[in-house]
């Protein structure tokens, strides 16, 4: 398929490493809609970059 962008996705756990918080707090942000992802059967996946967005953002913009 052409014209798909280039996007890497990580799983919760991978979030969680680089966000340093727990896996539930990475399926909080999820379901609440802070944080963009993809359901693959019984998982979610983040885009890479919804990750670098909310690691950079300031704390005022958070919650």
């Amino acid at each position: 398929m052409t014209g798909l962008p280039d996007v890497q996705f990580l799983t919760v756990a991978e979030v969680a490493d680089v966000m340093r918080v727990s896996k539930m707090t990475v399926y909080r942000l999820v379901h609440s809609g802070e944080l963009p992802a993809v359901r693959f059967g019984r998982s979610f996946r983040v885009p890479a970059s919804a990750v670098d967005e909310a690691v950079t953002r300031p704390a005022a913009d958070v919650g």
